[in-house]
């Protein structure tokens, strides 16, 4: 592809543990999550550009839904009853995902991007990071 461009977009305050972990990560801890995508493209749109990131205000909301002042839960917790649970009094905002950290949430966030982006551009690569010192990337 000629063409590339990046885009980094705040993912919001997020809770979420590994329940499998032997450290405290087992724990509930959370982050405020920062995605970076990568596009490429062969072709530049009407105005030159890769990608118009103007029109990111539907996927920025679908991000922010998912991430933002939530508690994101793997579908295999143990304890996912009780989540559950703590979800329907209000005690938080329960998201279930197909496992969780920030390698899961770059796999995600890369595949909600390609099913969200015009004909002819590709996210080739998302980065997620926890803070300055922890990322993870996922990448075609």
């Amino acid at each position: 592809m000629k063409y590339q461009s990046t885009k980094i977009i705040t993912l919001g305050s997020c809770c979420f543990r590994q329940s499998k972990a032997k450290s405290h990560c087992k724990y509930l801890h959370g982050y405020n999550l920062t995605a970076k995508f990568w596009f490429k493209s062969d072709y530049l749109d009407e105005n030159n550009w890769v990608i118009d990131f103007g029109g990111f205000k539907d996927i920025k909301k679908k991000l922010e839904n998912t991430f933002d002042h939530k508690t994101v839960i793997s579908n295999d917790d143990p304890e996912l009853e009780t989540f559950k649970k703590l979800d329907l009094i209000g005690v938080i905002d329960l998201v279930i995902m197909d496992g969780v950290g920030i390698e899961k949430f770059a796999e995600y966030c890369y595949k909600l991007m390609n099913k969200n982006i015009p004909d002819k551009v590709y996210c080739i690569k998302t980065e997620i990071w926890e803070h300055g010192g922890n990322s993870a990337i996922f990448k075609s």
